[in-house]
């Protein structure tokens, strides 16, 4: 995980208003989301490991369950997930579970992220600013 500064931090929007902004950019509400957060991803690449831009938000009014929640976002970040290439070997869940879910557990869930996909990183961070940031900012 690399934190990247922003200028989104901290900032308060109504949670609907940056599905509208973000999602047309490719950014999803992650799956691992509570009552209380959640993520904005985007992915930025999936050579040899999958490559996320993460921007954390916090209800600070409602639940992320109800509508008009309003939310906080914190420090986004570069996160980075190995996979192991074909079936998978864990196979903890049973057969069942395999044929719902297709998707392998991480072998590395925090690898390291190559100098090249933080600037990457750093110039979505940048676009992200621009995108939901008012134009006096």
């Amino acid at each position: 995980m690399v934190p990247l500064d922003s200028k989104v931090e901290e900032r308060i929007y109504p949670l609907f208003v940056l599905e509208e902004l973000l999602k047309p950019e490719g950014y999803v509400i992650g799956a691992n989301w509570d009552y209380d957060n959640g993520y904005f991803d985007l992915k930025v690449d999936d050579k040899g490991a999958y490559y996320f831009l993460r921007v954390p938000f916090y209800a600070v009014a409602g639940s992320l369950d109800y509508p008009g929640v309003t939310v906080r976002l914190e420090k986004p970040f570069l996160l980075a997930h190995e996979y192991e290439s074909g079936n998978d070997q864990d196979s903890r869940n049973g057969p069942f579970q395999g044929m719902v879910n297709q998707f392998q557990t991480p072998t590395n869930p925090d690898a390291d992220v190559p100098a090249e996909y933080i600037e990457i990183g750093k110039s979505l961070v940048q676009k992200l600013e621009a995108l939901i940031l008012p134009s006096d900012q």
